[in-house]
C-alpha cells in the first residue's frame, strides 16, 4: 500500500520554500499566511523533521527542508503538467497526425476535406518528419510504413505497399515489356534503393542497373515521372490518384510487395479519445472504400 505524506502540507511547504515566505505561498494557494503556517507545522509534526528556521520577519529552510524542496518542486511540476495533458486530451478536439511528407501530399491532404466535412469541430494538425521520424509524444496518431511492430504503441494495418513502375503516358507508349526499360531512365529514391532491384528481379530483368536521377522523397520522384524525366518506382497508395487521373500510367501490370505495409500507429491512452476515434473510423472507411472499388 502506498503511504503518502500530508499532501496539503506538502503543497504549503513547497510553495513557502520556493517563495521564501508564508505570505508568498498564501498568495499562490489562495489561503491566509496563518493557514500556510499551520499546514507546514502539521507536516513537520507528522514527518518529525524541522523544515524551516523561523525568526522575526525571516523564513529560511533547514538542510532537510532544502533537500525536501529540491525533490518536491519537480514532482509537483510533473504532476501539474500531467494533469494539464490529461484534461486537454479529454476536452479539446485537436487531432495531430504524424506522417511523412509524401504521404501527406499524396494521400492525406487530398482527402482531408472529406474528413473536415464529417468532423468540422476537430482541429486537424498535420506534422511531417520524414520516414525516419520517431513517434512524438504530442502526436495523436501516426501513419507510417513498417512491419507492424513499434514497442509501446498499437498498430493497425491500413494499406498494402505494393511496388509498380509508373511514368508519363507518352513514355509508356514505348514500353511494351520490362526488358524495354533502360538504366538511365529509372528514377530512384535515396532511402529506397532496394525497390528497383526487387521489382526487376521479379520481372526477370536481371542485369539492368538503375542509373537515373535520384531524389530524396517519393513525391519528388513521382513528379519527375509525370513530367517525363523517366520511370519511377511507384508505391501504393502514393500513385493511385495519379493513375486514376491519367497523370501517370503503369506500363506493366506486375506489382511486387515491398515487404512492409502502412499502419495507423497510436498510444493506448488515445484509444478512447473522441477526436482520434473519429479519425480512426474515417481512415479505416477510406481503406475499405478503396478496396471495394
Amino acid at each position: 500500500m502506498r503511504r503518502l505524506p500530508f499532501l496539503n502540507g506538502i503543497r504549503a511547504f513547497e510553495a513557502a520554500a520556493r517563495h521564501g515566505s508564508f505570505a508568498g505561498a498564501a498568495g499562490e494557494l489562495n489561503v491566509s499566511p496563518a493557514a500556510i503556517s499551520r499546514m507546514v507545522h502539521l507536516l513537520e509534526d507528522r514527518l518529525g523533521v524541522t523544515l524551516f528556521k523561523r525568526a522575526a520577519n525571516k523564513l529560511a529552510t533547514t538542510a532537510a527542508g532544502r533537500s525536501y524542496q529540491a525533490g518536491l518542486t519537480p514532482l509537483l511540476d510533473a504532476l501539474a503538467n500531467l494533469t494539464a495533458q490529461v484534461t486537454t486530451q479529454a476536452g479539446a478536439r485537436t487531432l495531430t497526425i504524424g506522417v511523412g511528407p509524401t504521404f501527406a501530399t499524396r494521400w492525406l491532404i487530398p482527402r482531408l476535406a472529406d474528413f473536415r466535412r464529417r468532423e468540422p469541430d476537430i482541429e486537424v494538425r498535420v506534422t511531417t518528419g520524414g520516414v525516419a521520424a520517431p513517434f512524438a509524444d504530442d502526436w495523436t496518431c501516426g501513419i507510417t510504413l513498417g512491419n507492424g511492430s513499434w514497442p509501446g504503441l498499437i498498430s493497425e494495418r491500413l494499406f498494402a505497399a505494393d511496388l509498380q513502375p509508373v511514368c508519363a503516358p507518352r513514355l509508356a507508349e514505348r514500353l511494351k515489356r520490362p526488358g524495354d526499360l533502360k538504366g538511365p531512365t529509372l528514377i530512384r529514391v535515396a532511402h529506397a534503393k532496394e525497390e528497383w532491384p526487387l521489382w526487376l528481379e521479379t520481372a526477370g530483368v536481371m542485369r539492368l542497373a538503375p542509373k537515373g536521377p535520384e531524389f530524396e522523397y517519393y513525391g519528388q520522384a513521382l513528379q519527375a515521372a509525370a513530367d517525363g524525366v523517366g520511370v519511377a518506382m511507384g508505391i501504393r497508395p502514393y500513385i493511385e490518384d495519379d493513375l486514376r487521373a491519367g497523370r501517370l500510367v503503369a506500363p506493366f501490370p506486375l506489382t511486387v510487395p515491398k515487404g512492409k505495409q502502412w499502419y495507423l500507429v497510436y498510444r493506448e491512452s488515445r484509444k478512447d479519445q473522441r477526436d482520434f476515434a473519429a479519425f480512426r473510423r474515417w481512415v479505416m472507411q477510406a481503406e475499405r472504400g478503396k478496396r471495394a472499388r
